[in-house]
């Protein structure tokens, strides 16, 4: 059933995307159970089995059914304020979650699950908020630490890829263009944006000036998220362009590691995606200097562009690029 949010003419001027890793690692440990999402993830999962044998998810489980509809508590994943916050940053808020404002949220959350109120973990959350924030947090933090940390520069770079690409769609044409493809749940027309959500309800939102926060993600697919009613701002939460090859090794043909050279030839091959000297040198396992080196002599070919986002220079690899790295011919 949808959502509609109806935009007001403030609403226009705060529209944003932001990479959340709090929201992110709570997508994970959502993945871990929901297998409709295990396609793309299957070579992470694996690498994970043992990872999960020792660690304790059960208190985020209680509050994410296992499958939709159902509701999360909002706080768990809080809007991000700034455009790129560190998790550390974010669970210092999720630790600061006014415990009045958590309890509530989080009896909604059992409302539609009888037995998970009803549950010794349920009734002691509701009893005595205040500890069961803490607890949250912890787990959140350990989850974060096991899953998602050793990979998070490689997460990072493609959900900023993806902001940078879709930031330039919206530059193009507005609202109307961004929305046309950013997900088949999502539409757009006149001052509403509909998101086709899993809940068994309609919802029309007023945004009231609050606008809409864009949140891409690597492990929400195949769904489309939205909700955070106040005090949190609207949020949607989308699928990324290039999951498909996350958890592949990028490979380099001999015709084209002899053209180019082996390491010259590996980055050509990684920018799957925009990608940063740093991500690339990190999944290569190359010093950032020697990639550094590649990339201008690939960029002076003809081979790749390069686009500055805030701080950081993303590199995508040009329609003779793309060609060169398939094997192809123009």
């Amino acid at each position: 059933m949808p959502v509609n949010l109806h935009f007001g003419a403030d609403d226009f001027l705060r529209v944003r995307f932001a990479v959340s890793p709090l929201c992110e690692t709570h997508e994970a440990v959502r993945t871990l159970r929901r297998t409709d999402r295990h396609g793309y993830h299957a070579p992470w999962l694996r690498r994970m089995r043992r990872t999960l044998a020792g660690l304790d998810l059960a208190p985020l489980w209680l509050f994410m059914p296992s499958s939709p509809p159902g509701y999360t508590p909002d706080f768990l994943g809080r809007p991000p304020d700034t455009p790129m916050a560190g998790f550390d940053e974010e669970l210092a808020r999720l630790r600061a979650t006014d415990p009045a404002l958590a309890r509530a949220e989080m009896a909604k959350s059992l409302a539609g699950r009888p037995d998970a109120a009803a549950s010794a973990r349920g009734r002691a959350a509701l009893a005595d908020p205040a500890r069961a924030v803490r607890e949250l947090a912890e787990v959140t933090e350990r989850a974060w630490r096991a899953l998602l940390a050793p990979d998070w520069p490689r997460l990072r770079a493609l959900l900023e890829a993806e902001i940078a690409y879709r930031s330039r769609q919206l530059a193009g044409g507005g609202l109307q263009r961004l929305f046309a493809d950013l997900h088949p749940r999502l539409s757009w027309s006149g001052d509403t944006l509909t998101v086709r959500t899993r809940t068994d309800f309609v919802q029309m939102q007023d945004l009231d000036g609050r606008g809409v926060l864009l949140l891409p993600s690597v492990f929400v697919w195949p769904d489309v998220v939205s909700g955070f009613d106040p005090p949190w701002q609207p949020t949607v939460i989308y699928p990324a362009r290039g999951i498909g090859g996350l958890w592949t090794e990028p490979e380099t043909g001999p015709a084209l590691a002899r053209l180019l050279g082996a390491n010259r030839a590996a980055v050509l091959a990684a920018l799957d995606t925009p990608s940063t000297t740093t991500d690339l040198a990190h999944r290569l396992g190359l010093a950032a200097s020697s990639v550094s080196g590649h990339l201008s002599v690939l960029r002076d070919a003809g081979l790749l562009t390069s686009r500055r986002h805030g701080h950081q220079v993303h590199y995508e690899r040009t329609p003779l690029g793309i060609t060169l790295a398939a094997g192809g011919t123009p």
